[in-house]
């Protein structure tokens, strides 16, 4: 954290070990956060104080949060300082480097000789849902006035302007639906057209089984890792509602 004399305004940086990065999904819509990295550090900067508070953060294995002073990293409350600042990084926007998009053209070959198109087909099974594809400004009011006890079950993330939420009960609110299938998440009313290319799909492309395969009625797919993820609450939308004012 840094603090500015003039207006008693704090910065806070941070670091975690390279190999615990794909932990980072879970605060990668704070569009205010920079992002760099040397040879076994992931570095964060640009914190706001009640971001340095939040629950996102503190879950992260290995993350050490710093207050900068006068180029100096102090760990919270503490009088001495840890290190200096790292100079001659390379920073970038942390939602444009781990930014979750949907892919602009039909991505759907997977590389199975080139030959054999992955489609998906209208299907009239009814299926229960767990995962709900929501614009953000459609369903902000409603998030902030819903009542805890119904958000305790749901975790999501942000996919570009969309929050894709998973989870048993879902929330009531608009948007698209989605069912599972072989750690496949599917769009309603629709499945592969191919049946029994589901598992070869999953393992093939998602071996650890540490993610999801989201899929689009085109055939279009994301992968998303489960770190992705974080509890669903009032503040985390919030924090995340507020970040999205930086850009």
């Amino acid at each position: 954290m840094a603090e500015n004399s003039s207006n008693n305004i704090k910065e806070f940086w941070a670091e975690l070990p390279r190999v615990d990065e794909d932990f980072l999904g879970s605060i990668r819509d704070w569009k205010n956060i920079q992002i760099a990295a040397d040879d076994e550090t992931i570095w964060l900067k640009g914190f706001t104080e009640e971001q340095s508070q939040a629950s996102e953060i503190h879950q992260l294995p290995n993350f050490l949060l710093y207050e900068l002073r006068d180029g100096l990293l102090f760990k919270k409350e503490a009088l001495v300082p840890s290190k200096k600042v790292r100079t001659g990084l390379l920073w970038s926007p942390i939602d444009k480097a781990l930014k979750l998009t949907f892919p602009a053209f039909n991505n759907n070959y997977f590389g199975i000789n080139e030959k054999v198109q992955i489609r998906l087909k209208e299907s009239n099974e009814e299926r229960p849902v767990i995962a709900l594809l929501c614009n953000m400004n459609e369903i902000k009011d409603i998030i902030a006035a819903l009542p805890k006890f119904r958000l305790e079950k749901i975790e999501w993330t942000l996919i570009d302007d969309h929050a894709f939420f998973i989870g048993i009960p879902l929330l009531s609110l608009p948007g698209k639906t989605y069912w599972v299938k072989d750690g496949h998440l599917l769009p309603s009313g629709f499945d592969f057209e191919f049946k029994n290319l589901s598992i070869f799909l999953q393992q093939k492309y998602n071996k650890e089984s540490d993610g999801w395969l989201l899929w689009d009625e085109n055939g279009n797919y994301l992968s998303i890792r489960k770190t992705d993820f974080r509890p669903l609450s009032v503040s985390s939308f919030r924090l995340t509602e507020k970040s999205r004012e930086w850009n």
